[in-house]
């Protein structure tokens, strides 16, 4: 019997994409990936020439310029599963620089509401990566991109209150399941924060050779029990607009 299987490591190459509903010509070769929709025109307001060039399930995308480079910023969704697929069709359509932009819970005694948090790399604690690699593969960002979100984050919150932490994060895939034991347990690791997101972005760029980055506000500390509920919204809105700030300066400087 012969079997005409799909394969999707290809499918919707240079195509209109199925699920974020863009087509080559309409992105940037950068993209900045916050999770929540809302968030996209946020990255706007630093733009100019703005367009809105799909909308479809969790995934708004827009584009404009930055200082005279276009920019793309697409809303991946909660968790690595969208997050996975907005980065396969940003790829698909030309793609070849990702930032996460975002939200993230600190795990380390010290670390602020709306402080920054750029990763070094991921603790893969979901299940999306598990079918694109083996266990003991890494999730990990590329070093300039990293290196040069460090350095600009550092220059934007000089002499402010604001601090910046790089260190390893962790994606997490269930939101409430995080119990007081794993918190401390990753604490102890000496992971810096944990989000939903990063590992499947990092995997799925190393695999199909593109760049990813990751700066993200921090939202809460889980270790010292500031919670979302505990009235941080304003300081994590002013970390929002330094992260988006940070990436865009790093896009620009790094000619991504």
């Amino acid at each position: 019997m012969t079997i005409n299987a799909v394969d999707k490591s290809s499918a919707g190459i240079g195509e209109r994409q199925y699920h974020i509903g863009v087509a080559p010509g309409e992105v940037s070769t950068v993209a900045l990936l916050p999770g929540d929709p809302f968030r996209v025109p946020m990255i706007a307001e630093f733009l100019s020439d703005v367009q809105t060039i799909a909308h479809q399930r969790e995934h708004l995308t827009m584009t404009g310029r930055y200082k005279g480079r276009l920019i793309t910023a697409t809303s991946t969704g909660m968790g690595c599963p969208s997050a996975a697929i907005a980065a396969e069709e940003l790829i698909r359509v030309g793609v070849t620089s990702l930032i996460r932009v975002g939200s993230s819970a600190a795990l380390q005694a010290g670390i602020k509401p709306g402080d920054l948090l750029v990763s070094e790399g991921s603790l893969r604690n979901d299940g999306t990566t598990a079918a694109y690699a083996l266990p003991g593969y890494p999730a990990v960002p590329d070093f300039a991109i990293t290196s040069e979100l460090t350095k600009v984050a550092r220059e934007l919150t000089a002499g402010s209150e604001t601090d910046v932490h790089a260190g390893f994060s962790v994606s997490d895939d269930a939101f409430y399941a995080e119990t007081p034991e794993w918190i401390a347990q990753l604490h102890d690791l000496g992971i810096t924060n944990v989000e939903m997101e990063a590992s499947a972005i990092f995997v799925v760029a190393r695999i199909r050779g593109v760049r990813a980055g990751m700066i993200c506000s921090t939202s809460s500390n889980l270790y010292d029990g500031t919670s979302l509920y505990s009235g941080v919204k304003d300081a994590l809105k002013e970390g929002w607009m330094l992260s988006i700030e940070a990436a865009l300066e790093t896009a620009v400087r790094l000619e991504l």
